[in-house]
């Protein structure tokens, strides 16, 4: 049995309300953006539910549509406690990726509670081209990763970063990934250029044997017209792919 065999891999999902979810998408999506924030999120549920690698599905979110419509898919939905204090900040940037942040530690922690030893995956929400053999071999490279680095170790305790690792966005400057083995140190620092950030903190890039090159979907995160097109072009889930032609359609 391998090492990635050996982990029991919950990821996680954080899923804004859906009316303030992909603003940088009105333009083209207009009163229909929250539809396509839902479709993305359904086709990123749907492959990662598909992956042998995973053992449950988790989507933080406080609202109730995109609660239901996921779970009907598979996953176990945990409330966002931290969107009502959210509301009542300045939406800032900065208190975007807080809250995005500390949405994913509250999944975890919720996790770690209901199953004990289990690794834990920070997953952005939209990923429609994601197909869950790439996941699966993010989810393996993260395990050997892990491995490699606590041979290198050579018994040292408290490393920064220990057992933690994540993939680029395809844009080089973000994540859409980040994964914590059982035990390991998982600290998410989503937002903005989130790369640096988590190499900074001692997170290890997954780019073994080439990866990057055969994990399109999972580093096509879609934040613009454009993002969708080139996730389109991928091949992105048929949610999405319907919603997208009757919106470049209207454009």
């Amino acid at each position: 049995m391998t090492e990635s065999a050996r982990v029991s891999w919950t990821v996680l999902l954080p899923v804004k309300v859906l009316a303030r979810a992909k603003s940088r998408l009105a333009v083209l999506a207009g009163a229909r953006r929250w539809e396509l924030a839902l479709a993305m999120a359904s086709d990123t549920v749907a492959a990662v539910a598909g992956c042998p690698e995973v053992a449950r599905v988790v989507v933080v979110t406080s609202d109730p549509v995109a609660g239901e419509r996921l779970a009907a898919l598979g996953a176990v939905v945990v409330p966002d406690v931290h969107r009502v204090e959210q509301q009542k900040q300045q939406q800032s940037a900065d208190g975007s990726q807080d809250a995005l942040n500390a949405a994913l530690l509250h999944g975890a922690a919720v996790a770690s509670r209901r199953w004990p030893g289990t690794g834990l995956v920070a997953l952005t929400a939209d990923l429609p081209a994601l197909r869950p053999e790439e996941l699966a071999a993010a989810l393996r490279a993260a395990a050997e990763v892990a491995v490699a680095r606590q041979v290198d170790a050579a018994g040292e305790t408290g490393a920064r970063g220990a057992g933690s690792s994540f993939v680029p966005d395809a844009a080089g400057v973000g994540t859409t990934l980040y994964a914590a083995v059982p035990g390991g140190d998982f600290r998410p620092a989503f937002g903005g250029a989130s790369r640096a950030r988590h190499a900074a903190a001692g997170a290890a890039e997954l780019a073994l044997d080439g990866l990057l090159d055969g994990v399109p979907g999972l580093r096509r995160d879609v934040d613009t017209a454009d993002d969708l097109r080139a996730a389109i072009a991928l091949g992105a889930g048929f949610r999405t792919t319907a919603l997208a032609a009757e919106l470049f359609a209207d454009a």
